[in-house]
Parts: structure tokens; C-alpha cells; sequence
């Protein structure tokens, strides 16, 4: 990395391929939708705005939360809401698992954030501030439960790196 680098902000990489793979998600059902109505003939303004709406309704389910992160701070921005709070003051850290795994962060001040750790894991200068931010809560005595969590989070992070590497140097 070169010199600066790291005191820039650094934000989700695939971020906008996602948002526009939900773009294509529900603008693919809606061609559909319309499609259909208009080969029965059934096709109306107000089922067209309906069919729109359903659309809509996907791709605010489908879009991805922007993922941002700097010295001492974590936001993840939605459609709706902005989500902010400072990795240097966590106090817990928690994997939730099921269909889709979520990391909840919760710092001192009570914000909270769930983000999905597929973000930190594709995203080495991402986690990189998330886990100084860590690292500091830890030694500063804020960080009451969480480091198992985060140990693991690591592992699977300098994992994806090396499988990185091999696949660059085409050794895998």
C-alpha cells in the first residue's frame, strides 16, 4: 500500500455492481409482469403501476447498504438511513448466523450497526479499519465481548487474501 492510503476512507468495492445487479433483478421482473399482461391482453395503467411498484419494492430489498470506514469510524448507508459509529469505542461485537449472516457492532455511545461480513471479508482495506478500530477499543478496555468473533472474521479474511494470491500467481 502506499504511503496516505491508509488514512483514506475506504468503502465496498463491489458496491455498485451490486446495486445494479438489483437494478437488473427488478427491471427483469417488471418486463416480465408487463410482458405477461400485455399477452393476455390484460394490461391496465393501474396494474402497470402495480407491477411497478412490486419492482420498486424489490430492489429496495435487494440493494445492498453502502459500506464505508476510516480511522476510528464504521457508516453503512441505506436507501432510507445512514448508520454510523465509532470502531475505536466498541463495546460488543456479535455474529449473527442464518440465511444470511450479519455482524453486529455496538459502540459506546449505543449506535448500532449490522453489516454483512462478506463486505469486510471482499474488502481487505475495509476490515483493515474495522479491525484497528477494534484493536483499540480492546486496549482501551471498551471492548467487552466480541474478540472471538472478530478472530474468527480475521481468519477467514487473511484466508480469502491468500486464496487471492495463489489465484494471481496461478498456483490454485
Amino acid at each position: 500500500m502506499q504511503h496516505g492510503e491508509e488514512a483514506r476512507p475506504a468503502e465496498d468495492q463491489r458496491w455498485s455492481k451490486d446495486v445494479y445487479a438489483s437494478a437488473r433483478c427488478a427491471g427483469a421482473l417488471l418486463a416480465l409482469l408487463l410482458l405477461i399482461d400485455w399477452g393476455s391482453g390484460t394490461v391496465t395503467w393501474w396494474r402497470g403501476s402495480l407491477w411497478t411498484t412490486l419492482a420498486l419494492l424489490l430492489f429496495a430489498a435487494l440493494c445492498p447498504a453502502r459500506v464505508r470506514a476510516g480511522d476510528g469510524w464504521l457508516t453503512s448507508r441505506r436507501l432510507l438511513r445512514t448508520r454510523r459509529l465509532r470502531t475505536d469505542l466498541l463495546v460488543s461485537v456479535r455474529c449473527l448466523d442464518g440465511i444470511s449472516p450479519r455482524l453486529l457492532l455496538r459502540d459506546s455511545s449505543g449506535d448500532r450497526l449490522r453489516i454483512d461480513p462478506q463486505v469486510l471479508i471482499d474488502n481487505p482495506r475495509l476490515w483493515r479499519h474495522v479491525d484497528e478500530g477494534a484493536r483499540r477499543s480492546a486496549a482501551a478496555g471498551t471492548l467487552l465481548c466480541g474478540a472471538t468473533a472478530l478472530t474468527r472474521l480475521a481468519e477467514r479474511v487473511e484466508h480469502e487474501n491468500a486464496l487471492g494470491v495463489f489465484r494471481a500467481s496461478g498456483l490454485k
